[in-house]
């Protein structure tokens, strides 16, 4: 049950009436327009603009907007579960409902469970998606910055499939270009040690100890035959070594933190040559036959020049027809694909793979980049995918206030596996996410396993117990008491009258509305937001009950009562229960 999709129905139905009526267009979208919490709650419980979006077509019938709102507050006031109905301002509606509608609400709670929230008909989405997310150089551990992307991934993905759409979780291994060279000749300074030489390594390969497992997988392999070969012989397969022995490592650290991808694509193979030609090759070639893309010179760019700019004729990507800036280039001085090249050609597969819509999660440092992969993805779908990208600002990791640098396994930065070990799984993920993934992040190792308020995963992991503590104290009253969602749906929700219950009941309601809007925007922080929020209600009230006894959840004088409040913590637990699910975040029902 989701009443604001509900009364959007009820008031697209009304305008449809209207329409009959020959005083509104037969034309109009009868759709487009909001359902929404008023923003002061004391206004009632739902507003909406409907009157104020259609105000130009509904001349000459209704000259203002005010006229067409007091027609359509005249007709919802005749709908069962409308209290009032009230015009504001110059044509929005307020809309109270009556109690018996929340109550309605808890029970589509105990009936639908877990699908709770899950939407249906216009608000459901439809279509394959394609997540990227993470996608780090395979040339080491994940560090933290890792983290957030993966998390932020993850919890959309799992936001996404909630709401309907067919999602993949996909991993791009960046394992063509420079940066893997310097893996394998670090790797291959670990070959070395491992079969007992002493080694120092020279600035510009990677000093990390974790490349000793690389070293001592290709030591197993190839025993010392590596050895007296020119780096020519030895490069491939010591490359495809390291790589394998870091994907194992990154893929073991995603595990750590419950995240799964069921795609692996390769950059190597798009650059792979068949019959003399690279996939690269083939999408330049195709873009160019379409006149997309042509061989011409750039303007220098503003300001000062840099070192190495040269005033050359390139290989171009028509990019301003599509909303860029420039035109980008395919090829570089040695006629070597650009990044931007073989990015096309990886965008083309996933829209050759059927996808209607393409997330990309990447890091803020990215963020001169969205332009021209959007122009491309618009140029290669003829504008029929959508491609949105996600960037995940910086994390700044602290301890008690004070800033964390090192890490013994890297080198030169914490690991994420090193956070996940020391706070957990629950805390890295909500913590990840209860900030927009645009903002800048504090991750504070101390603050986010205190057991206080201040701490948003406890205060929310914390509600969830408490309300399963209910439920074990109202067993302790009454142990014939039948606590399944079925007979809880039955008991008299009309006793639960008190402005802390009614307050509780609304905040489940808004959980259906949380979910379609988030999941349409892309947003899981969204999520966390509400949890807190949604936790915050419950543990208001639970304290009401500290000193006025007759609001507590279980009266053992009272067996109705009791049984009205234990089916309203049921609702939410489940609620809370599914809500963090979707985070990906643990929801106990005991604190320890």
């Amino acid at each position: 049950m989701n009443i604001f999709s509900d009364f959007h129905a009820i008031i697209a139905a009304i305008l449809e009436r209207i329409k009959a009526s020959g005083r509104l267009p037969e034309t109009l979208d009868a759709s487009r327009f909001v359902v929404e919490p008023p923003k002061d709650a004391a206004h009632g419980d739902l507003a909406t603009n409907v009157a104020m979006v259609f105000a130009k077509e509904a001349k000459p019938h209704f000259p203002n907007p005010r006229q067409l709102a007091v027609e359509i507050a005249a007709a919802l006031v005749n709908e069962p579960n409308v209290a009032e109905a009230e015009v504001a301002g110059p044509g929005f509606i307020n809309i109270r409902l009556k109690p018996s509608v929340y109550a309605d609400v808890l029970r589509s709670v105990l009936a639908e469970g877990d699908a709770y929230g899950r939407p249906h008909g216009r608000g459901a989405l439809a279509g394959r998606i394609n997540v990227e997310y993470v996608s780090a150089n395979p040339t080491g551990p994940m560090h933290v910055g890792h983290g957030r992307g993966a998390v932020f991934g993850d919890a959309l993905a799992n936001l996404l499939a909630f709401a309907g759409a067919d999602v993949t979780r996909e991993y791009y291994i960046n394992d063509a270009g420079a940066q893997v060279d310097v893996l394998a000749r670090s790797a291959f300074l670990r070959y070395r040690e491992a079969l007992g030489e002493t080694i120092e390594i020279p600035e510009g390969l990677y000093p990390g100890d974790y490349l000793k497992v690389a070293g001592e997988a290709i030591a197993k392999a190839h025993g010392r035959a590596l050895l007296d070969k020119p780096e020519a012989e030895w490069l491939e397969p010591v490359k495809r070594a390291a790589i394998d022995a870091m994907m194992e490592m990154i893929r073991d650290d995603l595990a750590a933190l419950d995240i799964r991808h069921e795609v692996f694509f390769s950059e190597r193979t798009l650059h792979a040559k068949v019959n003399g030609v690279s996939q690269i090759d083939k999408e330049i070639d195709e873009l160019r036959a379409r006149g997309l893309v042509y061989d011409g010179r750039l303007p220098p760019p503003k300001g000062q020049l840099p070192d190495d700019w040269e005033d050359r004729e390139q290989t171009l990507f028509r990019s301003t027809d599509f909303g860029d800036d420039i035109d980008r280039p395919l090829k570089k001085s040695d006629g070597a694909n650009t990044y931007f090249a073989a990015d096309i050609a990886y965008h083309k597969s996933k829209i050759d793979r059927g996808f209607t819509t393409l997330v990309d999660v990447w890091g803020a440092d990215h963020g001169g980049y969205v332009k021209r992969m959007a122009a491309a993805v618009a140029a290669l779908s003829a504008g029929k995918v959508e491609l949105d990208v996600k960037l995940c600002q910086l994390v700044k990791l602290m301890r008690n206030g004070e800033p964390v640098k090192m890490s013994k396994r890297s080198g030169d930065f914490v690991t994420l596996r090193e956070v996940v070990d020391e706070v957990g799984v629950d805390a890295v993920r909500f913590m990840m996410l209860y900030r927009k993934n645009d903002a800048p992040l504090e991750f504070d190792l101390a603050k986010v396993i205190e057991q206080s308020k201040d701490n948003p995963v406890f205060y929310v992991q914390y509600a969830h117990a408490r309300a399963k503590s209910a439920v074990r104290q109202a067993l302790a009253a009454f142990p014939d008491l039948d606590v399944s969602p079925a007979a809880l749906a039955s008991v008299p929700l009309e006793l639960l009258t008190d402005e802390g219950e009614i307050a509780l009941a609304k905040a489940i309601a808004h959980f259906p509305r949380l979910v379609e809007q988030a999941a349409a925007a892309h947003e899981p922080h969204r999520v966390a937001f509400y949890l807190h929020d949604l936790a915050s209600v419950f543990h208001a009230h639970w304290n009401k009950g500290k000193d006025r006894p007759q609001l507590r959840f279980v009266n053992a004088d009272d067996r109705n009562s009791t049984c009205a409040r234990i089916a309203l913590v049921a609702s939410l637990t489940c609620v809370l229960a599914s809500g963090s699910r979707l985070l990906g975040v643990s929801a106990p029902d005991e604190m320890r």
